[in-house]
């Protein structure tokens, strides 16, 4: 009997690829802490999730006359995020609020590889036989 790793493994490599983008999202952003006029970015896990779990239908553009849907990354959506407050040059980043972002998304990203591994632990025993 072959092991099929998309049902085995399930919803958290897709996860993990999710966190690694969105660290990429968030240091971009803390390097652009000082450029006049850049907004911050992050991904909305939530429409994975939803993605995932609930295999609804996708949006798409059957007409070159339709707006597109929001720009995604990895089925997630990229969106634009608004500042607790405003600063003169038009940046919305804020240095403090990344850095916590990308702190809670180190967390979840290390508890992914945690997760995987016990799948796989799990796999091997079960091929072991013990």
């Amino acid at each position: 009997m072959a092991i099929n790793f998309d049902t085995a493994l399930g919803i958290e490599p897709k996860a993990l690829a999710f966190r690694e983008k969105r660290s990429e999202i968030l240091a971009a952003n803390l390097a652009n802490a000082d450029t006049p006029n850049f907004k911050a970015r992050d991904l909305d896990f939530k429409s994975v999730l939803k993605q995932t779990v609930a295999s609804g239908a996708a949006m798409e553009r059957t007409s070159a006359g339709h707006i597109s849907p929001q720009q995604q990354v990895l089925g997630a959506n990229l969106m634009y995020r608004n500042p607790n407050q405003v600063s003169l040059d038009g940046n919305t980043v804020e240095t403090h609020v990344e850095q916590a972002r990308y702190a809670e998304n180190a967390v979840q990203y290390q508890a992914s590889l945690h997760f995987i591994g016990d799948k796989f632990s799990g796999l091997m025993t079960a091929i072991r036989g013990q």
